[in-house]
């Protein structure tokens, strides 16, 4: 799948994205070539879809500049279409009607029209649900819609915005397996090519490094706080991919060892550290899910390789991560290169009852800034409580939170802090409140 030698489809140079005056994008720099599947991979927060919008045309860059086949990119790329994370299908139209909605705009003749939806609808296997309104179909159905709906553009260039993380595990697989054939079914493997004429590239987003490494010819991958490019590494797994094949499991070791360096510390100890330092927000994790992988680290003498701990849970790696790094923050795990260690403190809060875990949980909690700095703020505030609305605008001014994200950041520190009694939250009146203090008033 080697690419083209003329100017790239679409490119960014020198990019940089800021929204309130906080930095999503830093500096990013992505060609992206006619003849290439490019998956561009990172964890939540890490601006792939910022990055997605900015080459589409949809969003314009702070800084640095966007080219389409080499000149400067003015509104909407011309030659790309987008499949959605969710389907986005209007409900009260039929599958053929959906996927008409692709050809707004591009005065097509009514037969040539009919020609396309129809090549599009039997490319993706929707041939006999055409008269079918969305209610009627399955996930990994509409998402076929929305992807015969952007196939039917006939774009040179399609954009992937996480396409399969809304489905179910085994209708994801068959998905990707499909649109892994519609590519390399135009690549002279001998079982003909089903790829539309027009399309010359794919660019993939996604958080799944075994998905990225099945698809794609190139790995883009991401870093944050601010989004940025860490590495870009060219896939030479040879097709037909196998994902037990030892070059595929090669492929993804490197990857994971690249995503590792960056979110887990080279020393024990220096997550938490740098946790005391800066007024960090929490992983958006469940207590839960630290403790149980608390148990799963013990259940393996205290010491267990983070690629190991990947298998033993049902996450994926980027949130295996993320609770390796909420029980680090907590000072219960330290991570010295790829390995994840089981503290003293974390050994003695598994040992203890509820109320002792309880205990233990909160006076970590206040040595977190956030959370120390969050009851600072209640002790002052009248009646020891604070509006949620304020709450997140302060997460978001703090850097602590984007717009899109404060919401989320805001339930788990309720979550965590009504395991550690340390706050209450009350719906009704959305106040944020120091539950001692409450429990003390007459």
């Amino acid at each position: 799948m080697g690419a083209a030698n003329d100017s790239p489809i679409c490119e960014a140079r020198g990019v940089s994205v800021a929204f309130g005056g906080q930095v999503v994008l830093e500096d990013v720099s992505l060609a992206i070539q006619a003849g290439e599947v490019v998956a561009i991979l990172g964890p939540s927060g890490c601006g792939k879809s910022t990055l997605l919008r900015v080459l589409v045309g949809l969003l314009r860059p702070t800084a640095g500049e966007v080219l389409a086949h080499g000149q400067p990119l003015v509104g909407i790329h011309p030659g790309v279409a987008i499949v959605f994370q969710s389907f986005a299908l209007y409900p009260w139209l039929t599958v053929r009607q959906n996927v008409e909605v692709g050809l707004n705009r591009l005065r097509l003749d009514s037969a040539m029209a009919r020609e396309r939806v129809t090549r599009c609808i039997d490319l993706v296997g929707l041939e006999g649900y055409e008269e079918s309104y969305p209610k009627e179909l399955s996930g990994g159905m509409k998402q076929r819609v929305g992807i015969a709906r952007a196939l039917v553009r006939e774009p040179e260039l399609l954009f992937m915005d996480e396409p399969f993380s809304n489905l179910d595990v085994f209708t994801a697989e068959s998905l990707r397996s499909e649109t892994y054939a519609l590519w390399v079914g135009g690549q002279g493997d001998g079982r003909g090519s089903r790829r539309p004429t027009s399309l010359r590239s794919i660019v993939l987003i996604t958080h799944i490094i075994e998905e990225a490494v099945f698809l794609a010819d190139r790995i883009v991958i991401m870093g944050t706080k601010p989004g940025h490019i860490r590495q870009v590494l060219q896939n030479h797994v040879p097709h037909p991919r196998e994902y037990q094949s030892a070059e595929f499991l090669k492929m993804v070791g490197r990857i994971h060892h690249e995503i590792v360096s960056e979110h887990m510390p080279d020393e024990a100890g220096e997550g938490a550290r740098r946790a005391e330092q800066e007024l960090e927000p929490i992983p958006l994790v469940d207590v839960g899910e630290i403790v149980g992988l608390m148990e799963m680290v013990l259940d393996h003498h205290g010491r267990v390789s983070v690629f190991v701990l990947d298998q033993l849970t049902d996450f994926d790696f980027g949130h295996t991560l993320a609770v390796v790094m909420a029980g680090e923050m907590l000072d219960f795990l330290d991570t010295p290169r790829e390995m994840v260690v089981l503290t003293d403190l974390g050994r003695r809060f598994l040992l203890e009852g509820i109320n002792g875990r309880k205990a233990i949980f909160r006076d970590q909690l206040l040595k977190l800034p956030l959370f120390n700095n969050l009851i600072r703020r209640l002790e002052k505030a009248e009646h020891h409580e604070l509006p949620r609305d304020v709450i997140e605008e302060q997460l978001v001014l703090r850097g602590a939170a984007t717009a899109t994200t404060a919401a989320d950041l805001f339930d788990k520190i309720v979550a965590w802090g009504r395991f550690g009694e340390l706050l209450g939250y009350s719906p009704d009146t959305e106040m944020l409140y120091q539950m001692e203090r409450r429990e003390a008033a007459p």
